[in-house]
Protein backbone atom coordinates (compact mmCIF):
# COMPACT_ATOMS: atom_id res chain seq x y z
CA UNK A 1 0.00 0.00 0.00
CA UNK A 2 1.46 3.42 -1.19
CA UNK A 3 1.82 6.04 1.90
CA UNK A 4 1.18 9.54 0.51
CA UNK A 5 3.90 11.83 0.51
CA UNK A 6 4.46 14.39 3.66
CA UNK A 7 3.62 17.73 2.51
CA UNK A 8 7.35 18.38 2.17
CA UNK A 9 9.45 19.41 -0.69
CA UNK A 10 12.33 17.23 -1.06
CA UNK A 11 14.93 18.46 -3.05
CA UNK A 12 16.69 16.59 -5.96
CA UNK A 13 20.81 17.06 -6.62
CA UNK A 14 21.08 19.76 -9.62
CA UNK A 15 17.36 20.13 -10.43
CA UNK A 16 15.13 22.70 -9.51
CA UNK A 17 12.90 23.05 -6.85
CA UNK A 18 9.52 22.21 -6.40
CA UNK A 19 6.93 24.93 -7.69
CA UNK A 20 5.03 24.72 -4.07
CA UNK A 21 7.95 25.81 -2.34
CA UNK A 22 8.39 28.53 -5.39
CA UNK A 23 5.07 29.99 -4.40
CA UNK A 24 5.38 29.41 -0.68
CA UNK A 25 8.77 31.20 -0.90
CA UNK A 26 7.07 33.79 -2.71
CA UNK A 27 4.03 34.16 -0.53
CA UNK A 28 6.82 34.75 2.76
CA UNK A 29 8.50 37.24 0.69
CA UNK A 30 5.91 39.40 -0.39
CA UNK A 31 4.09 39.71 2.67
CA UNK A 32 7.30 40.87 4.35
CA UNK A 33 7.51 43.33 1.53
CA UNK A 34 3.83 44.57 2.22
CA UNK A 35 4.83 44.49 5.91
CA UNK A 36 7.58 46.85 5.19
CA UNK A 37 5.57 48.91 2.94
CA UNK A 38 2.65 49.27 5.90
CA UNK A 39 5.04 49.89 8.40
CA UNK A 40 7.36 52.82 6.36
CA UNK A 41 5.48 54.30 3.58
CA UNK A 42 2.88 55.90 6.23
CA UNK A 43 6.30 56.98 8.42
CA UNK A 44 7.82 58.15 5.42
CA UNK A 45 4.51 60.64 5.05
CA UNK A 46 4.62 61.62 8.75
CA UNK A 47 8.15 62.50 8.56
CA UNK A 48 7.49 64.65 5.32
CA UNK A 49 4.71 66.39 6.81
CA UNK A 50 6.40 66.94 10.06
CA UNK A 51 9.77 68.47 7.87
CA UNK A 52 7.52 70.62 5.97
CA UNK A 53 5.51 72.43 9.27
CA UNK A 54 8.48 72.67 11.07
CA UNK A 55 11.82 72.92 9.06
CA UNK A 56 10.49 74.87 5.75
CA UNK A 57 10.22 77.72 7.83
CA UNK A 58 13.78 77.73 9.30
CA UNK A 59 14.75 76.75 5.85
CA UNK A 60 12.84 79.20 3.47
CA UNK A 61 10.97 82.70 4.08
CA UNK A 62 7.34 81.88 3.83
CA UNK A 63 4.87 84.72 3.81
CA UNK A 64 3.23 85.74 7.09
CA UNK A 65 0.42 83.28 7.59
CA UNK A 66 -2.09 85.95 9.10
CA UNK A 67 -1.44 89.34 7.60
CA UNK A 68 -2.28 89.39 3.44
CA UNK A 69 -2.11 91.63 0.60
CA UNK A 70 -5.55 92.91 -0.06
CA UNK A 71 -4.05 93.30 -4.20
CA UNK A 72 -2.81 89.67 -4.23
CA UNK A 73 -6.01 88.29 -3.23
CA UNK A 74 -6.83 85.03 -4.59
CA UNK A 75 -3.93 84.54 -6.48
CA UNK A 76 -4.26 80.84 -8.67
CA UNK A 77 -1.76 77.74 -7.31
CA UNK A 78 1.56 78.41 -8.85
CA UNK A 79 1.26 81.83 -8.39
CA UNK A 80 4.97 83.23 -8.29
CA UNK A 81 5.77 83.44 -4.98
CA UNK A 82 2.83 81.53 -3.90
CA UNK A 83 2.72 78.27 -4.52
CA UNK A 84 -0.52 76.71 -3.29
CA UNK A 85 -1.99 80.53 -4.23
CA UNK A 86 -3.84 83.01 -1.66
CA UNK A 87 -7.40 82.92 0.12
CA UNK A 88 -9.31 86.32 -0.42
CA UNK A 89 -7.83 88.87 1.53
CA UNK A 90 -4.22 87.84 -0.03
CA UNK A 91 -3.32 85.35 2.39
CA UNK A 92 -0.39 82.65 1.57
CA UNK A 93 -2.36 79.22 1.42
CA UNK A 94 1.18 77.43 1.79
CA UNK A 95 2.03 79.63 5.02
CA UNK A 96 -1.27 79.07 6.66
CA UNK A 97 -0.96 75.20 5.97
CA UNK A 98 2.58 74.77 7.48
CA UNK A 99 1.58 76.77 10.34
CA UNK A 100 -1.65 75.06 10.66
CA UNK A 101 0.11 72.01 10.79
CA UNK A 102 2.47 72.89 13.46
CA UNK A 103 -0.37 73.30 15.75
CA UNK A 104 -2.27 70.03 14.68
CA UNK A 105 0.73 68.15 15.59
CA UNK A 106 1.61 70.29 18.77
CA UNK A 107 -1.77 69.58 19.88
CA UNK A 108 -1.41 66.00 18.84
CA UNK A 109 1.62 65.36 20.85
CA UNK A 110 1.01 66.72 24.04
CA UNK A 111 -2.69 65.54 24.55
CA UNK A 112 -1.19 62.39 23.74
CA UNK A 113 1.43 62.70 25.73
CA UNK A 114 -0.65 63.75 29.21
CA UNK A 115 -3.15 60.44 27.99
CA UNK A 116 -0.06 57.94 27.89
CA UNK A 117 1.59 59.85 31.26
CA UNK A 118 -1.28 60.14 33.41
CA UNK A 119 -3.99 57.66 32.17
CA UNK A 120 -1.04 54.89 31.67
CA UNK A 121 -0.17 55.66 35.52
CA UNK A 122 -3.69 55.07 36.53
CA UNK A 123 -4.10 52.16 34.28
CA UNK A 124 -1.67 50.52 35.48
CA UNK A 125 -1.88 51.36 39.00
CA UNK A 126 -6.02 49.88 38.88
CA UNK A 127 -4.80 47.10 37.15
CA UNK A 128 -1.94 45.75 39.51
CA UNK A 129 -3.33 46.30 42.31
CA UNK A 130 -7.11 45.25 41.81
CA UNK A 131 -9.32 45.59 44.84
CA UNK A 132 -11.63 47.96 45.42
CA UNK A 133 -8.94 50.53 44.02
CA UNK A 134 -9.88 49.34 40.73
CA UNK A 135 -13.21 49.64 41.11
CA UNK A 136 -12.98 52.97 41.92
CA UNK A 137 -10.96 54.35 39.54
CA UNK A 138 -12.31 52.04 36.13
CA UNK A 139 -15.39 54.03 37.04
CA UNK A 140 -14.04 57.01 36.98
CA UNK A 141 -12.60 55.86 33.68
CA UNK A 142 -16.01 54.86 32.81
CA UNK A 143 -17.77 57.91 33.86
CA UNK A 144 -15.34 60.09 31.70
CA UNK A 145 -15.74 57.68 28.77
CA UNK A 146 -19.71 57.63 28.54
CA UNK A 147 -19.47 61.46 27.69
CA UNK A 148 -18.96 62.00 23.65
CA UNK A 149 -15.79 63.25 22.93
CA UNK A 150 -16.64 66.15 21.00
CA UNK A 151 -19.09 67.43 23.39
CA UNK A 152 -16.62 67.38 26.29
CA UNK A 153 -14.27 68.97 24.64
CA UNK A 154 -16.25 71.90 23.54
CA UNK A 155 -17.92 72.00 27.13
CA UNK A 156 -13.91 72.40 28.72
CA UNK A 157 -12.91 74.35 25.99
CA UNK A 158 -15.82 77.09 26.12
CA UNK A 159 -15.04 77.18 29.61
CA UNK A 160 -11.51 77.99 29.66
CA UNK A 161 -11.51 79.88 26.44
CA UNK A 162 -10.25 79.77 23.04
CA UNK A 163 -6.17 79.28 22.76
CA UNK A 164 -4.17 76.41 22.41
CA UNK A 165 -3.08 75.22 25.53
CA UNK A 166 -6.85 75.18 26.36
CA UNK A 167 -7.51 72.60 23.80
CA UNK A 168 -4.93 70.47 24.78
CA UNK A 169 -6.31 70.56 28.14
CA UNK A 170 -9.92 69.94 26.63
CA UNK A 171 -8.91 67.26 24.41
CA UNK A 172 -6.90 65.81 27.28
CA UNK A 173 -10.34 65.20 29.43
CA UNK A 174 -10.69 62.56 26.42
CA UNK A 175 -7.40 61.38 26.26
CA UNK A 176 -6.83 60.05 29.75
CA UNK A 177 -9.42 57.99 30.68
CA UNK A 178 -8.75 56.12 27.08
CA UNK A 179 -5.31 55.58 27.48
CA UNK A 180 -6.10 54.35 31.36
CA UNK A 181 -8.68 51.67 30.43
CA UNK A 182 -5.96 50.27 27.40
CA UNK A 183 -3.35 50.37 30.37
CA UNK A 184 -5.47 48.92 32.88
CA UNK A 185 -6.47 45.92 30.33
CA UNK A 186 -2.90 44.65 29.11
CA UNK A 187 -1.80 44.94 32.92
CA UNK A 188 -4.43 42.75 33.80
CA UNK A 189 -3.05 40.26 31.35
CA UNK A 190 0.60 40.78 32.15
CA UNK A 191 -0.04 40.34 35.79
CA UNK A 192 -1.12 36.61 35.53
CA UNK A 193 1.87 35.68 33.69
CA UNK A 194 4.85 33.49 35.32
CA UNK A 195 7.32 35.87 35.55
CA UNK A 196 5.78 38.88 36.72
CA UNK A 197 4.04 36.19 39.68
CA UNK A 198 7.75 34.46 40.04
CA UNK A 199 8.54 38.45 40.69
CA UNK A 200 6.23 38.71 43.49
CA UNK A 201 6.74 35.91 44.98
CA UNK A 202 10.22 36.50 45.56
CA UNK A 203 9.02 39.20 47.07
CA UNK A 204 10.24 42.06 44.36
CA UNK A 205 8.49 45.68 45.84
CA UNK A 206 5.52 46.30 43.86
CA UNK A 207 6.95 49.23 42.55
CA UNK A 208 10.06 47.64 40.79
CA UNK A 209 7.55 44.76 39.46
CA UNK A 210 5.38 47.41 37.74
CA UNK A 211 8.85 49.37 36.32
CA UNK A 212 10.83 46.61 35.11
CA UNK A 213 8.16 43.93 34.10
CA UNK A 214 4.51 45.34 33.75
CA UNK A 215 5.20 48.17 32.28
CA UNK A 216 7.88 47.89 29.47
CA UNK A 217 5.29 44.60 28.30
CA UNK A 218 2.75 47.22 27.83
CA UNK A 219 4.43 50.21 26.63
CA UNK A 220 4.43 49.00 22.74
CA UNK A 221 0.25 48.52 23.06
CA UNK A 222 -0.04 52.07 24.74
CA UNK A 223 2.08 53.86 22.06
CA UNK A 224 0.77 51.85 18.99
CA UNK A 225 -2.93 52.89 20.30
CA UNK A 226 -1.33 56.57 20.95
CA UNK A 227 -0.63 56.57 17.47
CA UNK A 228 -4.16 56.09 16.41
CA UNK A 229 -5.37 58.16 19.35
CA UNK A 230 -2.99 61.48 18.20
CA UNK A 231 -4.97 60.85 14.65
CA UNK A 232 -8.37 61.43 15.98
CA UNK A 233 -6.69 64.11 18.26
CA UNK A 234 -6.16 66.02 15.19
CA UNK A 235 -9.63 65.44 14.09
CA UNK A 236 -11.43 66.92 17.22
CA UNK A 237 -8.80 69.98 17.29
CA UNK A 238 -9.83 70.52 13.95
CA UNK A 239 -13.36 70.41 15.08
CA UNK A 240 -12.88 72.81 17.75
CA UNK A 241 -11.05 75.39 15.22
CA UNK A 242 -14.06 74.92 12.84
CA UNK A 243 -16.86 75.52 15.58
CA UNK A 244 -14.66 78.75 16.73
CA UNK A 245 -13.79 76.90 20.29
CA UNK A 246 -10.58 76.14 18.99
CA UNK A 247 -6.96 78.24 18.12
CA UNK A 248 -8.56 81.72 17.91
CA UNK A 249 -8.03 83.98 14.55
CA UNK A 250 -5.94 85.11 13.21
CA UNK A 251 -3.66 82.20 14.09
CA UNK A 252 -3.68 80.11 11.27
CA UNK A 253 -5.24 76.18 11.49
CA UNK A 254 -6.65 73.67 9.67
CA UNK A 255 -9.82 73.82 10.97
CA UNK A 256 -10.49 77.39 10.84
CA UNK A 257 -9.24 77.36 6.95
CA UNK A 258 -12.02 74.93 6.27
CA UNK A 259 -14.30 77.02 8.13
CA UNK A 260 -13.65 80.24 6.22
CA UNK A 261 -13.28 78.87 3.11
CA UNK A 262 -16.74 76.62 3.03
CA UNK A 263 -18.56 80.12 1.97
CA UNK A 264 -16.49 79.88 -1.50
CA UNK A 265 -16.95 76.45 -2.26
CA UNK A 266 -18.86 76.64 -4.87
CA UNK A 267 -16.78 79.03 -6.67
CA UNK A 268 -13.23 78.15 -4.94
CA UNK A 269 -13.69 74.87 -3.55
CA UNK A 270 -9.45 74.91 -3.01
CA UNK A 271 -10.16 76.63 -0.22
CA UNK A 272 -11.92 73.64 1.76
CA UNK A 273 -9.61 71.46 0.00
CA UNK A 274 -6.16 72.07 0.61
CA UNK A 275 -6.19 71.99 4.50
CA UNK A 276 -8.62 68.68 3.89
CA UNK A 277 -6.55 66.99 2.13
CA UNK A 278 -3.27 67.66 4.61
CA UNK A 279 -5.49 66.54 7.27
CA UNK A 280 -6.83 63.33 5.79
CA UNK A 281 -3.48 62.76 4.58
CA UNK A 282 -2.03 63.10 8.27
CA UNK A 283 -4.24 61.41 10.33
CA UNK A 284 -4.43 58.24 7.67
CA UNK A 285 -0.73 57.79 7.61
CA UNK A 286 -0.56 58.06 11.52
CA UNK A 287 -3.72 55.25 12.03
CA UNK A 288 -1.50 52.78 9.26
CA UNK A 289 1.57 53.44 11.32
CA UNK A 290 -0.07 52.83 14.46
CA UNK A 291 -1.58 49.60 12.86
CA UNK A 292 1.63 48.70 11.72
CA UNK A 293 3.16 48.94 14.67
CA UNK A 294 0.60 47.20 16.59
CA UNK A 295 1.13 43.99 14.12
CA UNK A 296 4.97 44.35 14.31
CA UNK A 297 4.90 44.54 18.48
CA UNK A 298 2.03 41.81 18.63
CA UNK A 299 3.93 39.30 16.63
CA UNK A 300 6.94 39.40 18.80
Amino acid sequence: MAVPAPDTAVLVPGGPPLPSLLVSDRQVRMQRIWRAVKLWVPLGVVLFLLAMCFLLPLVVTLPSPTNGDILAASLPPLSPGHLLGTDTVGVDELSQVVYGGQVSFEVAAAVTAIGIAVGGVIGVTAGYLGGWIDAVLSRVLDVLIAFPALVLALAVSQGLGPSEIHVIWALSFFGVPVFGRIARANTLVIRELPFVTAARLSGTPGWRVVARHVVPNILPGVVSFGLLGAGLTIILEGALDYLGYGIPPPEASWGSMIASGQQYMSAEPRYVLIPSIFLVVVVVALNMFGDALRERWGAQ
